[in-house]
């Protein structure tokens, strides 16, 4: 299973409530106030999951993305909003996001959502990178 959180946050409360329910199933997160501060952590440190609000003072989800796809191929992302709904949903996911996580957090869910994404063979995360949608490899030739 691959290691670590990086949740990029404006919000101290966000990041201690999401630290003490990872930490009850011993996965380390470390927060980034900012897309700026996040390139920055992310040049020097490895993680296998970005967690990321869609809005950002500096930037939004997509930027991330694009980050991550240049820094880190094979750590998956996961947006979180206030108002998640279905167009973030399906816009982000359309996009390689390996889920949406609507807030309020509730601890079940975080530790099921970032658990799986944690566990995600490194050959599916790095086809997102090649920009298909959920990892699926498209079938080399189309049945007649």
């Amino acid at each position: 299973m691959k290691r670590g959180v990086l949740y990029i946050s404006h919000s101290l409360e966000n990041s201690r409530v999401l630290s003490a329910m990872l930490a009850a199933v011993s996965i380390p997160l470390k927060q980034a106030q900012s897309l700026k501060v996040a390139t920055e952590i992310l040049d020097s440190e490895t993680f296998g999951l970005i967690l990321t609000e869609a809005k950002l003072a500096d930037g939004k989800w997509e930027d991330i993305m694009d980050l991550v796809k240049r820094t880190h191929p094979h750590a998956e992302v996961v947006v979180t909003d206030r108002l998640a709904d279905a167009r973030l949903w399906a816009d982000a996911l359309n996009e390689g996001v390996y889920d949406v996580l609507a807030q309020p957090f509730y601890s079940g869910e975080v530790q099921r959502v970032v658990t799986n994404a944690l566990s995600v063979p490194a050959r599916l995360s790095a086809k997102r990178e090649l920009g298909s949608p959920l990892g699926l490899a498209a079938p080399a030739t189309l049945p007649a």
